[in-house]
């Protein structure tokens, strides 16, 4: 099976796919994207041979390997662009910070919260905007297991829920660090 391979249709929908990454992905390039699948392709010709001039096939697996990078470069980006960064304790902090007016939040700044063990400092009233900011964009169940755990401090009925709630606070941690960054 050494028959030869028309590369030109594989390398234009690499091309098509990149464009489309960079237009959504700021932060990569129109040649790296395209180099990544290209080679990609090629690594793993023996595996998309049965299948590679199936069009559809090659730019599902095109685009896949382009978001695949982007949001690899995207991660490695955030990682290290020295800009504040939430982690899911923080965010859980903040949340438990809800049943606290901004008022009395003034007044503990720089003190140990007796209620969530937790020390106060000066960018929980950030915290706390951004994770409002965030909170609209969970899925209703998901907002209503981080308001139910989190929040208000009741226990969760089962595993699932207490999973589900986790779940949630890391999808808020990323739509926060995400609104950060873009300010949005």
């Amino acid at each position: 099976m050494t028959e030869e391979i028309d590369w030109e249709p594989l390398i234009e929908t690499a091309g098509r796919v990149a464009r489309q990454i960079t237009e959504k992905w700021s932060v990569v390039e129109y040649d790296d994207v395209k180099q990544e699948i290209c080679y990609y392709l090629v690594e793993n010709l023996q595996s998309l041979r049965p299948r590679i001039t199936d069009g559809d096939f090659i730019y599902s697996v095109c685009m896949v390997v382009g978001k695949r990078y982007a949001s690899k470069e995207r991660n490695h980006y955030d990682l290290h662009d020295d800009e504040y960064w939430y982690t899911p304790d923080e965010v859980r902090i903040a949340l438990k910070s809800f049943v606290h007016s901004d008022e009395e939040i003034g007044k503990v700044i720089g003190k140990k919260d007796d209620l969530t063990n937790a020390y106060i400092s000066d960018n929980i009233v950030t915290a706390r905007l951004d994770a409002t900011r965030a909170l609209g964009k969970l899925t209703k169940s998901q907002h209503e297991a981080v308001y139910r755990l989190f929040v208000f401090g009741l226990p969760a009925t089962d595993e699932t829920q207490r999973r589900a709630a986790y779940r949630a606070v890391d999808n808020l941690t990323k739509y926060m660090n995400w609104n950060v960054r873009t300010g949005r």
